[in-house]
């Protein structure tokens, strides 16, 4: 697509919603589950996790694309958004550092999306009628076609998403430190690898799926780490609570964040729930319940531990949502674990809750009989 393209697009939703605007990045058709993002910058490391492979992406701060793309921006090998509604896009971008522009880097990741859309509006609907997929087009003008394919697009509840994120095979990420941590990757973000390499932690990162118990007694790891993902921590539950036990049992220290939140929480017979909007977007407010001081979190999810099924002989509540509520943290009474739903890593966002990853390396120093 040439730059400043005015071809048409348009979106339409399960519920019949129909907004018409113009195409951004690949000409074609997408759909997915529609979420929104409250983030103000940081558009490209969005794109980038893989906790929102599936999903169309609309960016709430009207102004996207401004300061262009930069490889080292980015989380995942690819980008993992299906599709990205925007109110107004930039075709050009004024960083001297930048690669390229946005809409460039769009049509490279073949992502079809849309702009000219009074996104405001559309993020009121969807806060009041509860998340619903959608389908973006700008070759299917046909409303009624789009509206149907919409409706008949796969419910984000029951997919298995992790292993369409997950590498292929191990690999080993070295520091300079003394620890070893086995990391799964259900969508693991490079932050949150960069955050633990640098407290001296090497990495050995296994796919979601797989046997990987001898390899795992071999390298006798001083800590576990289960991460973000995307999908129905359920469906994933059915290959990865194998692993949550085996860790468990050998009584070494293990880290959830997001989706390996959801898992050990499940690994304890603790529900999750679909949550009629989802929280995402780096302006959260979290209290920490050990501290009582309240934390600035980035967040990406849309299921949530089920507050009605906990077990207070399993589990503590660490942290919880200021604006709604919900579990955000937990801290696990049968075995040395610790979890949270949000991001401690950020990117993008405040960094207000990396002492996390320093609290995890702190669990691992007492395993090893070092003074923490």
């Amino acid at each position: 697509m040439s730059l400043y393209s005015r071809d048409k697009a348009i979106i339409a939703l399960s519920d019949g919603t129909v907004e018409h605007g113009f195409a951004i990045g690949k000409k074609g058709t997408t759909g997915g589950e529609l979420c929104f993002n409250t983030s103000m910058v940081g558009y490209q490391e969005i794109f980038t996790d893989p906790s929102y492979y599936g999903q169309l992406m609309m960016m709430t701060y009207p102004h996207i694309g401004n300061y262009g793309t930069m490889t080292r921006d980015d989380e995942a090998r690819k980008v993992m958004i299906a599709g990205l509604i925007v109110r107004s896009f930039s075709w050009e971008h004024s960083n001297p550092q930048a690669d390229g522009n946005l809409q460039e880097y769009l049509e490279r990741n073949e992502v079809v999306g849309i702009s000219g859309i009074d996104t405001r509006k559309l993020v009121r609907h969807i806060r009041s009628k509860g998340v619903m997929n959608a389908v973006i087009s700008s070759t299917e003008l046909d409303e009624d076609k789009l509206v149907k394919k919409a409706k008949n697009w796969d419910d984000m509840v029951g997919l298995e998403l992790a292993t369409e994120v997950t590498r292929k095979e191990p690999e080993t990420v070295h520091s300079d430190g003394p620890f070893k941590v086995a990391a799964f990757d259900y969508g693991i973000k490079q932050s949150i690898i960069d955050n633990l390499v640098k407290r001296g932690c090497t990495m050995r990162v296994f796919p979601a799926k797989g046997d990987f118990k001898e390899e795992l007694d071999q390298w006798n790891p001083d800590g576990f780490f289960f991460s973000n993902g995307p999908g129905d921590p359920n469906a994933t539950a059915k290959y990865a609570l194998d692993v949550v036990k085996y860790a468990k049992e050998t009584g070494k220290p293990i880290f959830g964040i997001c989706l390996g939140h959801q898992l050990m929480a499940l690994s304890e017979g603790i529900q999750t729930t679909k949550m009629y909007v989802g929280h995402r977007g780096a302006n959260h407010p979290v209290k920490n319940l050990d501290t009582g001081l309240v934390e600035i979190t980035t967040q990406n999810h849309g299921f949530a531990v089920d507050e009605e099924a906990l077990d207070e002989s399993k589990v503590e509540v660490t942290h919880k949502n200021l604006n709604d509520g919900t579990i955000e943290g937990l801290r696990f009474k049968n075995f040395p674990g610790m979890s949270v739903q949000y991001h401690p890593e950020a990117s993008p966002g405040p960094h207000d809750s990396r002492y996390l990853f320093d609290q995890f390396l702190d669990m691992i120093k007492e395993g090893k009989g070092q003074p923490a």
